[in-house]
Formats: C-alpha cells, sequence, structure tokens
C-alpha cells in the first residue's frame, strides 16, 4: 500500500507516518515545512519506504506512481498558526483540498480529510455528535479555520458524491504527545512550557471553560481505523473525558512541581466554552476508544517538552558562547 499525506511533517501527519511505516505502507510525505517541522520526520528519513516532498499543497500536486490512499492533513492547527496565516488558512482547507481529492480522483485512491471539532464552533450541545451543525462565526478571528475546514468536507462529499471518490473525514477533538510545539500556543503546550520555566501559567477568562484530551497513540490508532471502513460521513474522534480549563492548569503545575502562578487574561473572541466529542458512532462502527488516560499521557508529554527546554537552551548557550567569542 502506498500513502501521500499532505502536512506529513506536522505533529499529527508525522505520527501518521510513522503508523504506516510500521504497517509496511510506502509513505510519500508532502509538506511546505510552513507549520511542520524536519525534526519530526527525521527519524523515519534511512526508511527505504519513506519519501518527502518539500511542496504546498494550495498547489497542483504531481505524484508519479501508483497510489493507494491520499491523506489531507495539511494546514495551520493552532489559533497562533491560524492568526499569523489566515489567507494560507483557508487556501489549504480550499485549494488544497481540491488538488488532494483531485489526486486521490486521478489515481484511483481513497481519500481521508483531516478535518476539526472546530466546525462546531462554540456548541450549544455537549457533547458533539456528527449530527450537530455548530455555531461558528464565519468572519470572527478563528473563522478562517473553522470556514476552511467546513468548506473541505463539503468538498470531500461533492467528490463522493460527484465523482464517486471512496472518502472519509475525521472529525479530530484536542490531541496532544510528543512533537507538539513548544509555541503551539494551545493550552496544554501553553501550560507545560510556563510551568517548566516558571512563567505565569496563562489561563483565558475565568478558566470554566471545558476541552477534553486525547493521546496522540490513540488518535492515530482511531484514524487508521477509520481508514480502513466504509465510512463516508464525519467520524468524531477524540477523548471524552471533559475538564476545566482552571483543572487542567492545576494538573500540570501539580504534576511538573513547579512554582508558577495561575494568572487569568481575557476570554478571546469565539473561544468555545465547551468541547467535548460524542463518540458514540466511533465506538461503535469503528470499536474504538481512547485507551491512554491523561495523568498517563501528561507524563510522556512532560519528558518530551524538557528534553525540548534543555535543547533550547543548550542551542542559546552556544549561540551566546560564539557571540562572546567574537567580541573578543
Amino acid at each position: 500500500m502506498r500513502a501521500v499525506i499532505t502536512g506529513g511533517a506536522g505533529f499529527l501527519g508525522s505520527h501518521l507516518c510513522e503508523k504506516l511505516l510500521d504497517d509496511s505502507w510506502d509513505v510519500l510525505c508532502v509538506d511546505n515545512l510552513v507549520t511542520g517541522a524536519e525534526q519530526n520526520i527525521s527519524h523515519l528519513l534511512a526508511n527505504q519506504h519513506f519519501r518527502v516532498q518539500k511542496h504546498d499543497a494550495s498547489l497542483y500536486i504531481d505524484v508519479p506512481g501508483p497510489v493507494d490512499y491520499v491523506l489531507h492533513f495539511a494546514s495551520p492547527a493552532s489559533p497562533v498558526d491560524y492568526a499569523r496565516l489566515p489567507i494560507q488558512t483557508l487556501k489549504v482547507g480550499a485549494l488544497g483540498t481540491h488538488n488532494s481529492l483531485g489526486l486521490a480522483m486521478a489515481k484511483k485512491a481513497k481519500f481521508l480529510l483531516a478535518s476539526t471539532s472546530e466546525c462546531y464552533g462554540d456548541p450549544l450541545v455537549s457533547p458533539q455528535p456528527e449530527t450537530y451543525w455548530g455555531n461558528v462565526n464565519p468572519i470572527g478571528p478563528r473563522g478562517v479555520y473553522d470556514e476552511a475546514k467546513r468548506y473541505a468536507e463539503a468538498m470531500t462529499m461533492a467528490y463522493h458524491r460527484w465523482h464517486g471518490v471512496d472518502t472519509r473525514i475525521v472529525r479530530i477533538f484536542n490531541t496532544y504527545g510528543p512533537r507538539m510545539r513548544l509555541n503551539d500556543g494551545r493550552a496544554l503546550p501553553n501550560f507545560i512550557y510556563q510551568a517548566l520555566t516558571g512563567a505565569p501559567i496563562t489561563v483565558y477568562g475565568d478558566g470554566s471553560q471545558t476541552r477534553s484530551f486525547c493521546y496522540v497513540s490513540d488518535l492515530i490508532e482511531g484514524i487508521y481505523r477509520l481508514m480502513q471502513s466504509d465510512e463516508h460521513l464525519p467520524t468524531n474522534i477524540g477523548n471524552p473525558r471533559e475538564i476545566t480549563i482552571l483543572e487542567f492548569a492545576q494538573q500540570v503545575k501539580t504534576l511538573t512541581g513547579s512554582a508558577s502562578e495561575i494568572v487569568f487574561k481575557p476570554l478571546p473572541q469565539d473561544d468555545p466554552k465547551q468541547r467535548c466529542p460524542d463518540i458514540t458512532k466511533a465506538r461503535t462502527i469503528l470499536s474504538w476508544e481512547p485507551r491512554v488516560t491523561l495523568e498517563e499521557g501528561l507524563r510522556v508529554t512532560l519528558d518530551y517538552f524538557k528534553a525540548q527546554i534543555e535543547e533550547m537552551k543548550r542551542g542559546q548557550g552556544q549561540r551566546g558562547g560564539g557571540e562572546q567569542k567574537t567580541k573578543s
């Protein structure tokens, strides 16, 4: 089996590349490295079944040879990224999805779209089932991401219904684990980074808004099962254990043994007050549910972040030493 994964050097994309390679797939990673990172896939480069094509999925995608599966994961995915890259976010959701679907149709390949729980916006229903149409502000600061993904879902279903492309749509809820960026901008990396560096832990609003966190290996397993299924309509994959942001900040502080103070700042516009998946469908048709507890996943993620911070400090020290030597 051969898969093309757009955004394959990103947090989730790199774990998916690894999963397919472990199952003896050939994998072509397509990524322009705007938010992805070479270090996420550097350990895969020695694998003879792995190839990398540096390319923007918003442009025509040319892949020689047969392809069995196209998995479209290319997109900025954190509020920091899509606030900084609003046009690129819209383009990869629209043009990138179009190009990826075109590749799947040309190769007679199956297709999977990485969509998002952000399609539900600031939900009026919780937990969110796939049948809920959402409460999205299309012109708000988060609209570039929310609407890009909603459009991508519509495009995917149009190709399925009109062209007969064999498609899947996964709605991904908050996911965490190794290879998240320190400056990702989302609650979990923010809290861990702030706790480990002694900076104030920033909670937006009063912290009563909720999130649910799924460990990355559980998410990838759910996606893999969805790939093997015959389900064409959107499917939630996430952890239904709901926790308030304030409780989560306190848990991170306790786990890290940090003396950081928890501080409160104004809630960003359109920030969802609740985010929790209804995974009845995934349980029923995929026999899937998350296995890794938040406590277990946080310990592994914490070790990864500690190593990243140490590496960052070493890099700063080396640069500082070099500058000092030059001055002398």
